[in-house]
């Protein structure tokens, strides 16, 4: 008994090592787009990716013919936008400066973004999966294309004058 219970378990972790070598490097990409942080500086993006992997891993006997790649994906958007939600209070504009790509986007903007364009989602998909209309899915994704595509001009700074300069009054 002991010798089967062994067999499949060395069995479960070579295949999900097999996944995780295939999706990782995707998976982790998507997580790094989703934080805007910067490609080579991503700690949110890796404990993201961990915890999507870790949750893929201890379902993994329950998958049952689903795709695991699909899984981790939902389970690493979910927990990006509970994040973002519990920091916040809300999908608003962060704290931080992000450096990424997509740092110009809202945080629902992003995850909008990524799902439908980067990981090729359908829009009744990250509707259901977000909790919103298809409707309210396009629209999203329409602006923060729009955004990405035409950001907004950089604010002019004030002119200063030079040291030294003596004004006329």
């Amino acid at each position: 008994m002991r010798g089967r219970q062994a067999s499949r378990e060395a069995r479960r972790a070579r295949e999900f090592e097999a996944f995780v070598a295939g999706a990782a490097g995707r998976l982790l990409h998507a997580a790094t787009l989703l934080t805007a942080e910067a490609r080579n500086d991503n700690p949110r993006a890796r404990r993201l990716l961990t915890l999507s992997l870790a949750h893929t891993y201890a379902g993994w006997d329950r998958l049952r013919g689903e795709d695991p790649y699909d899984r981790a994906r939902r389970y690493l958007a979910t927990r990006f936008a509970r994040e973002v939600w519990q920091r916040r209070g809300g999908f608003g504009r962060p704290r931080h400066r992000p450096a990424g790509p997509l740092a110009a986007l809202a945080p629902q903007e992003r995850l909008i973004v990524v799902l439908r364009l980067y990981e090729g989602v359908a829009e009744e998909q990250a509707a259901a999966l977000l909790g919103l209309t298809p409707e309210r899915v396009r629209a999203v994704c329409d602006r923060a294309v729009a955004l990405l595509l035409h950001p907004p001009p950089a604010p002019v700074a004030a002119p200063t004058r030079a040291w030294g300069a003596v004004s006329e009054s």
